[in-house]
Parts: structure tokens; sequence; C-alpha cells
């Protein structure tokens, strides 16, 4: 029987390890479908007013729950106004307009996308920030956050954020007011209060239709673009404009969730527990192999040191 030598074993194991990763792999794609029965929301940006009724109501209604303090502009010395810069960790929700021109311009609204395979769900290590799978809400548990900030690291909107300024600091972002407006109402604060209807509240296919049927009536009107129905696996923070999205500060992404790679990277190789074993196996055999090779030499060598002492 041929002896099998260290490299060729080393190249089979690595070999299997690929296959198997990547047959799992491809059978977990068919497994990963996007819910339109969640709740979402869609965001008209031609409807938009920029009265940021919906960041007074979201703070309004999420302060005392979120720890969200109001934050005073340079100008108001006496604090009279709340006038965010961008999202932080007293502000949940936000509103920005961006202007290319007197005739170029629109307002943006900034707040967490609720994606269908969220990034930060998956790298948090304690499961502080968690998906509900009916509602798709993505919510975050301050009580068992332990400041790891990796939600941040991993959100390709750059939405959670930290409260530096805090002895006992949190992650912020949107949870679709649930235990709060959504809890009492049946709606978010930012939805209920906005006086142009350019937040609409709803399941996500009822919202994905809505949609679809503003672009077909206003030809010319919107990009024929519904952002967030598949960027990154598809979002429950869906988003209608006139204006590229890039240049509202919405990244262009792929349809691929991230986390979903990952995952199946993760869970092929720790599933059974086989690989680690596998791998602890392989690295026993090359030092038992090395053991046996290096074993008489080394006794010989010790032999002829103990003579020449006894000599």
């Amino acid at each position: 029987m041929k002896k099998t030598s260290r490299r060729q074993f080393l190249k089979v194991a690595a070999a299997g390890a690929a296959i198997l990763t990547t047959g799992k792999a491809s059978a977990s794609e068919m497994h990963q479908k996007v819910n339109n029965n969640t709740l979402s929301m869609l965001y008209d940006a031609t409807k938009c007013v920029g009265c940021k009724a919906c960041m007074a109501a979201c703070k309004r209604v999420n302060g005392d729950y979120g720890s969200l303090s109001y934050e005073r502009a340079s100008f108001d010395p006496d604090g009279l106004w709340d006038a965010p810069q961008d999202l932080t960790g007293s502000t949940r929700t936000l509103i920005k307009l961006f202007k290319e021109s007197e005739r170029d311009w629109s307002y943006v609204k900034y707040s967490c996308m609720h994606c269908q395979k969220p990034s930060c769900v998956s790298v948090c290590p304690v499961a502080a920030m968690t998906r509900d799978p009916q509602t798709g809400i993505v919510d975050y548990n301050k009580n068992t956050c332990i400041g790891c900030r990796y939600c941040q690291v991993a959100c390709a909107f750059n939405i959670p954020k930290f409260q530096w300024d805090r002895a006992l600091p949190q992650i912020v972002k949107c949870d679709l007011c649930k235990n709060t407006n959504l809890r009492q109402k049946g709606i978010t604060a930012c939805a209920e209060v906005c006086p142009a209807g350019a937040i609409s509240f709803g399941k996500r296919g009822d919202l994905l239709e809505e949609a679809q049927k503003r672009l077909r009536e206003n030809p010319g009107k919107y990009l024929n673009h519904i952002y967030g129905e598949k960027e990154v696996g598809g979002a429950n923070h869906l988003y209608l404009s006139s204006m590229q999205f890039n240049k509202l500060g919405l990244p262009v992404l792929k349809d691929e969730a991230p986390a979903e790679f990952s995952e199946k990277i993760q869970h092929t190789i720790y599933k059974g527990f086989i690989a680690p074993v596998a791998l602890y196996g392989t690295l026993c055999w090359i030092a038992v192999k090395n053991m046996r090779k290096h074993g008489p030499e080394e006794t010989d060598h010790h032999k002829d040191t103990d003579k020449q002492g006894g000599a």
C-alpha cells in the first residue's frame, strides 16, 4: 500500500472541507426568502417637506425608554430647539437636506433599515441585537449588550450609534417604536405625525405594491428603483426618490446579504463540531509522526552524550 505523505493528507483534507462548505452554502441559499408580511415603512422623498415633525415625535415618544436627550445647536445657547446634525446616541431618526443646485435638491430620512438579514444581529456575540421573525423588527437589549460595538462596524448603512457621553452607555437605533407608539397605537410615531404623507407604515408587501404603483403612475417623477427592496437581501425601510440614492447618502450595495454569506461558512465549518475535531486530529497525527521520526535519533544522541560524560 502506497504511503500517504503529510502534504497529500493536508491537500485532501482541505479539498474535502471546501466541497463541504460549498455544498452546504448552496443548499442554505434555498431557505433564504424575503418575508413581505413584516412591518415596514415607505419614505417618499418627493413628498417630504422637511418639517422634521417625525424627528420631534420620535424623540418625544422614545426619549425616556431609549435614554435620548435633546441636542443643542451652536446658534441656540438657550437650548430652545432640538437640532441634531446627524444620527447620534440621542437621535434615532434624522431628516437632512441634500442640495445640488437651486433646482435639484431633496430631503432624506435616516433611521434603521430593519434588514431582512441584518448584519448587526449576525455579529452580536451576546444576542443583544435580535430580529423578530414575525414583525421583522431589529431590536436592541441594553441589559444584554457588552458594548463591543460590533453592530456599528457591521451595519452597511452606518445606523447604530453609541452613547459615548454616558456613564451607562447603550446602542441607539430605531426599533419601530416597538415598546412605545407601536404597542399603544399600532403605528410608528414618525409615520403617525407626518403631515405630508411622506412616511407610510404597513406590511412590506403592501408598501412595495404602493411604491410600484407610484412608479407606474408617475413616469419621470421618480427614479425607477425602490431602495431597500433588494439591497443586502432586502430591508423593511423602503425609499422612493427623484435623486440618485447615493447622492442622498444611501450607499450603493449588492443584493446579497453579507451576514448570509458569513453565516453559511461559520455554520458549515462548526456544524457538528466536525471541522475542529478534524483539525485537532490532523495536528495530533503530525505531532505523532514527528515524534516517531525524531525519537530514535534523539535517543542515540542522548546515549552518545551519556557515554562521553562517563568517559
